[in-house]
């Protein structure tokens, strides 16, 4: 039996001190046959975790998958596979008194297993009020407060000064209609607020409270999104994505506002990390990082005038109006390793259709130039667009052949999946081509899985769609190495040494890892001290 579900649009007058809200990350999630994990310090949770502790409350984290890494359990659906501390093993983390619990659901095919976290946090702690944010539930809000309620309240869009109004509301009290940017019940029908207005000074954003997670089980193994180039943290430089793809969630969370931090308090956020935690690189994770040329050029003078050695890789995928010779020289010369470009398709008709507004030649040329500069480059491909048809699908895959031809290190090509939130997905539901939305739904979302890759194509068979996406990244691997025969030798000795320059190499380093080092066990994972983590209090 749970406890009783907190429904109420307002809260009595309480004491308006601190309140005690606990955040929780919860395991990592993927299909079974996945051929990869990320373990990725959670930026978003540490973002809320400190615009909470800013306004005064005492926060506690529950990170599980930082907390347990190389843990793994059957998630709570059978296509699944949970990656962190068990379900029982959080519950136990949770601190005996607590007023709220804010969970973090940034995929939508980690929401089979956070929902049963969700109960099993709402039956141990009865009395808290739980709200969720992220991607989910920003696309999800109402179907999500009709079907669970343990769940109080959603978090929509960008979260920091709506979590800190959630938290002045669940101490406090008051009206949850003068909250804006959430969803709740009001007499037991989903509904939301007004959205809330981005946050345009981005630089008065409390820092990301680091000091609040197991940071140090990331750094010491190098987990990072990316490649692991050592102590690693991510950070962000700008916020939200001026573009509208049809395929991404970025407009419904972010809207399309862009906002830009400044050049030198960004330089001393990654200076404070180095004296901090002794870090080595660091992972922009922008939704879109290069759009402005002067800001990066800003950057990248900023770092020479301090002196500041580093690496850092801009994983996320993004353009290449602004990566000409210049500015792809200043970041090669300031330590930019590695580069992921985001051309989503090699067919024009394609591109127009998913209002993806890039130019393959353009994109060519740019991937041709930081290749000749030193830089490792990926590029991010789709294939299985609703549209799509074979010659769609192969002018893709020859996009990826002649990018391998110039010296490109990776190209995955991943299906298309319509995600909750996106335009394609609206489009489909129209169509009645997505089933309703369920467990079984959010479990085939994944994109890292050779194994299962359903089309949504209406030309091209999944059976087909599956031959293709195998028989491309094959064919770009395979050139790619036999143009260049010298990257056969350094992926030998990167293995060998578990290590890694490309997202390939990276790769197989994670299922060498699994094949001779058994997965640990989910226990708490003691952070050793070191003088850098002491240094930060």
């Amino acid at each position: 039996m749970i406890g009783p579900v907190c429904t109420a649009t307002e809260r009595p007058s309480q004491s308006t001190g601190r309140g005690r809200i606990a955040i929780v990350r919860p395991p990592a999630v993927t299909s079974l046959h996945a051929y990869s994990h990320p373990v990725v310090p959670p930026l978003g949770a540490a973002y809320i975790a400190a615009a909470l502790e800013a306004a005064g409350h005492a926060v506690t984290v529950v990170d599980a998958l930082g907390e347990a890494p190389l843990a793994r359990s059957p998630a709570a659906h059978p296509a699944l596979l949970a990656h962190g501390l068990t379900i029982a093993e959080i519950v136990d983390r949770l601190p005996a008194e607590v007023d709220g619990i804010g969970v973090s659901v940034m995929f939508s095919q980690q929401w089979p297993h956070v929902a049963a976290l969700i109960r099993a946090l709402h039956q141990a702690r009865p009395g808290a009020v739980i709200f969720v944010g992220g991607e989910h539930p920003t696309a999800t809000w109402h179907d999500l407060l009709a079907h669970h309620p343990e769940v109080a309240l959603c978090v929509l869009g960008e979260g920091e000064e709506t979590a800190v109004e959630v938290a002045r509301w669940i101490v406090a009290g008051g009206a949850l209609d003068d909250i804006a940017g959430i969803a709740f019940r009001r007499d037991g029908v989903p509904v939301r607020t007004p959205a809330r207005p981005r946050i345009r000074d981005v630089d008065r954003i409390p820092p990301p409270a680091w000091h609040l997670f197991p940071l140090e089980n990331y750094l010491a193994a190098g987990y990072g999104h990316g490649v692991n180039r050592g102590r690693s943290l991510p950070l962000l430089a700008t916020r939200g994505c001026p573009y509208r793809c049809t395929f991404c969630s970025s407009p419904e969370m972010w809207t399309t506002r862009y906002y830009k931090r400044d050049v030198a308090r960004v330089v001393d956020e990654i200076a404070g990390y180095v004296e901090r935690y002794g870090i080595s690189n660091v992972d922009f994770e922008d939704l879109t990082a290069i759009i402005d040329r002067n800001w990066i050029l800003a950057f990248c003078a900023e770092l020479e005038r301090r002196g500041l050695r580093i690496t850092y890789q801009l994983p996320s995928g993004t353009r290449s109006e602004a990566l000409d010779e210049e500015v792809l020289s200043a970041l090669s010369r300031t330590g930019c390793r590695n580069i992921t470009y985001a051309p989503e398709s090699g067919s024009p008709a394609t591109l127009a259709r998913i209002k993806k507004k890039v130019h393959p030649e353009r994109l060519l040329a740019s991937m041709k130039t930081a290749k000749r500069l030193g830089v490792n480059v990926k590029a991010n491909l789709m294939i299985g667009f609703p549209h799509e048809r074979r010659r769609d699908v192969l002018r893709t895959i020859a996009f990826g052949a002649r990018a391998a031809w110039l010296g490109v290190d990776d190209i995955p090509l991943f299906p298309f999946s319509p995600y909750p939130g996106t335009r394609l997905y609206d489009e489909l539901a129209r169509e009645g081509r997505v089933p309703a939305l369920g467990d079984d739904y959010f479990a085939g979302l994944g994109y890292m899985d050779l194994v299962r890759t359903p089309s949504m194509s209406r030309h091209i068979g999944t059976l087909e769609l599956s031959f293709y996406r195998t028989a491309g990244m094959a064919l770009f691997y395979a050139l790619s190495y036999a143009r260049r025969p010298g990257r056969i030798a350094r992926t030998a000795r990167n293995v060998a040494a578990g290590r890694s320059d490309t997202v390939l190499e990276q790769r197989l380093v994670e299922l060498a890892q699994r094949w001779f080092r058994p997965a640990a066990p989910a226990a708490k994972v003691e952070a050793a001290p070191c003088a850098a983590r002491l240094s930060a209090g």
